[in-house]
């Protein structure tokens, strides 16, 4: 169950960091309130599908559209190019949350699975990732701005 603590140390953070990696490899202007809002956005949306009886996964194509339809309004349409950047930034979510956890059990010898039901460890290793997606959009974007001029 997702608990208000959960979403708002966990989910929305990643939410952010998700949408910023989006609008950097979009190479939309990195706008903080646009950024705020999407990320709130699907981090409300994915806590709200997590709690209907629905079939795991789902929240990811939650996401994933949400990504989609933001990044074609605000790139004036480019379809492609927001598919790929939606794509792009939720397979490098996927790719931080599943080389975190082995680094977590590797660290601690604690498995995800016995850390469920407390909060404070579950908030720290979901964090571990959204670091990591900020760290890479910011590179991206310093790596992406000299490239440019």
């Amino acid at each position: 169950m997702i608990t208000l603590l959960l979403l708002l140390l966990q989910g929305i953070p990643e939410g952010i960091a998700i949408t910023t990696l989006a609008f950097v490899i979009s190479r939309i202007p990195l706008k903080l309130i646009q950024i705020v809002l999407v990320g709130i956005t699907i981090a409300v949306s994915v806590s709200a599908i997590r709690l209907l009886p629905i079939p795991l996964g789902i929240h990811t194509i939650m996401v994933i559209l949400i990504l989609f339809i933001v990044l074609t309004w605000l790139s004036k349409g480019d379809l492609s190019q927001s598919f790929v950047s939606t794509l792009l930034s939720i397979l490098v979510l996927i790719i931080f949350e599943t080389a975190s956890l082995p680094l977590f059990e590797l660290i601690s010898r604690l498995t995800p699975k016995a850390l469920y039901p407390f909060q404070a460890p579950r908030i720290i290793l979901g964090d571990i990732h959204v670091i990591i997606l900020f760290l890479v959009a910011y590179l991206l974007n310093t790596f992406l701005s000299k490239k440019i001029t």
